[in-house]
């Protein structure tokens, strides 16, 4: 997944009201950008760290700068939580992802059980069992090497797992697939502390049918893209 426009560098001086974010430029001159990440954003919007921001070439938007990346420990982190659903596509479409490799169609945002979109639909061939699949965005790691999810207590994100554990019983394939937008993560596990439901939700999930995996992604200045797969210890 590439960036839509090159982008430009700065110092983050704050994120504020979930979807906001002051960068000051290289140039000098300080921008409001859009924050597209809804959760506490824990760890990685630390006031000082570098920052990058895309540009929109849009004359209608409000905010033409959407903050993109910010540099923390020493490494890049991807802060869009729009970029999962793109990076899973486009690594699937590709074969990047072994165990979601054998499909005939490809479709996203798809309407599923009680008033929500399952991100991706894979599609077999014939009389085969489709394939659904979650995907959430992870950025957190607190203890070196660990990613956790989620950041903040997600009451929608136990319910995808329960909308997942519904198509698993009525004999489809259930995927929760977690893409971590860091490259310094050796394993993933849930973040009990900040969410108890959550970890209880996933636990129970992983017992009754529905597979847990998780990648991580390369970063540059250019864009993000699928990396390797990582543990998941539950």
């Amino acid at each position: 997944m590439e960036f839509p426009s090159p982008l430009l560098p700065g110092v983050l001086v704050k994120r504020y009201k979930r979807f906001l974010a002051d960068i000051e430029l290289d140039s000098g001159e300080t921008i409001t950008a859009h924050c597209p990440n809804p959760g506490s954003m824990m760890g990685v919007a630390p006031p000082g760290a570098p920052a990058w921001v895309s540009v929109s070439p849009s004359k209608t938007r409000k905010l033409p700068h959407t903050f993109e990346l910010v540099e923390v420990d020493g490494g890049l982190v991807a802060i869009n939580t729009n970029n999962p659903n793109k990076i899973a596509a486009e690594a699937i479409a590709a074969g990047r992802i072994p165990k979601l490799a054998a499909f005939a169609a490809l479709r996203r945002e798809v309407k599923y059980g009680e008033n929500s979109r399952i991100d991706i639909l894979l599609e077999g061939d014939g009389d085969a069992a489709p394939t659904y699949v979650e995907v959430k965005n992870v950025h957190l790691m607190r203890d070196g090497g660990l990613a956790e999810f989620p950041d903040s207590v997600t009451t929608r994100g136990a319910k995808h797992l329960r909308e997942l554990v519904g198509v698993a019983a009525k004999g489809a394939r259930a995927v929760m697939l977690f893409i971590v937008q860091r490259m310094d993560c050796e394993r993933l596990r849930p973040a009990e502390d900040l969410d108890p439901a959550y970890a209880a939700a996933l636990r129970h999930a992983a017992a009754n049918g529905v597979e847990t995996l998780c990648y991580d992604c390369e970063i540059t200045l250019n864009g993000v893209e699928l990396r390797r797969p990582l543990p998941v210890k539950l």
